[in-house]
């Protein structure tokens, strides 16, 4: 109920500044649309982005707590819905300003942005299938037959690698600061996560792999 909660306000809280509800930028510019392509193209990267992380919650990811903290949902959801309403705000404003990219390098950045995502779900199925039903065993992970998986080889964490490149596509995108800086803090917690999961695979297995850095390859 957490997590659903999390993605789903953010879904909800960016239409609402995409269809340009008359409370946000006056009654003159209510209900009407942008002009520019790339506004449009960002509401469907982000509405794919949380749409997943929904799917994700419900039918891939196996939880080992069944109860959290009461606090957690208001902390999460305030740094959710609440940047998702500051980079909307600016992204749908009547008077945003465009990128100086061509439409071809935007779709292009679109189409990263897909990639990284779809790569973040695979992860996602992979690290699902390593808990068994009933067992107490635990395995580290490693690539499939996925090519997506095949990062693996070289990070501990890719699914924080992807999600990283989706918030980076994103922001080169739209340019926009608040995009960035949500892109920023969450590469610096994903960067902590990633590396205290990757300690704990090193002291847990002797036999992994050497190679593996945490979240950026050869890097990090």
């Amino acid at each position: 109920m957490v997590f659903l909660t999390e993605y789903a306000g953010p879904l909800f809280v960016y239409f609402l500044f995409y269809f340009r509800m008359p409370f946000f930028y006056g009654l003159a510019k209510a209900f009407t649309s942008s002009p520019h392509s790339v506004v449009h193209l960002a509401c469907c990267c982000h509405s794919f982005h949380y749409i997943k992380r929904l799917i994700e919650t419900i039918f891939v990811h196996r939880f080992s707590h069944g109860t959290m903290p009461l606090k957690s949902i208001v902390k999460n959801c305030f740094y959710y819905w609440g940047f998702a309403a500051w980079l909307a705000y600016y992204i749908n404003h009547p008077l945003y300003t465009p990128p100086s990219l061509a439409l071809l390098c935007s779709y292009s950045l679109c189409f990263i942005l897909q990639i990284c995502e779809t790569g973040n779900f695979s992860i996602h199925v992979a690290l699902s299938s390593l808990r068994i039903e009933g067992s107490r065993s635990r395995r580290y992970p490693f690539p499939t037959r996925n090519p997506f998986t095949w990062l693996f080889f070289f990070v501990s964490c890719p699914n924080y690698t992807y999600e990283v490149g989706s918030w980076i596509s994103f922001t080169v995108m739209t340019q926009c600061a608040p995009v960035g800086l949500f892109t920023l803090i969450g590469f610096i917690q994903m960067t902590i996560w990633a590396k205290e999961k990757h300690h704990r695979y090193i002291r847990e297995f002797k036999d992994y792999p050497r190679i593996r850095m945490s979240i950026i390859p050869f890097l990090l």
